[in-house]
């Protein structure tokens, strides 16, 4: 169960937006949509969360509060550290009781995008 003593990290979530450089070509880079409090859990168990460890990925679970605004996050987003700038691959969400309270974000850090 999550409360909200647990929720002490800033987590800024960014989506991917496409813009016009001027000269016809598009390019697409990371927007910051908001900031939440968030907890964030490292996996450390599963054959699967081993294999990804050995291989430099770090599994990491993001909880945040259910809101109009985190609703919003796709797994094409990406969340990030908003003190240290560690960023975030999401993988999945979950609402982890079905009360929709809280959303459950299972992330990858150190895996490119």
């Amino acid at each position: 169960m999550t409360g909200a003593g647990e929720l002490r990290h800033r987590v800024a979530f960014d989506r991917r937006e496409s813009a016009d450089d001027g000269y016809g070509n598009t390019q697409a880079d990371y927007v910051q949509q908001f900031v939440v409090w968030a907890g964030v859990k490292a996996r450390f168990g599963g054959e699967e969360v081993m294999a990804a460890r050995l291989s430099g990925q770090q599994p990491v679970t993001i909880t945040v509060r259910r809101s109009s605004q985190t609703a919003q996050i796709k797994p094409d987003w990406r969340a990030r550290d908003a003190r240290t700038g560690e960023i975030y691959n999401i993988r999945s969400i979950a609402d982890p009781t079905d009360r929709s309270a809280f959303l459950e974000l299972l992330c990858q850090k150190g895996v490119a995008t």
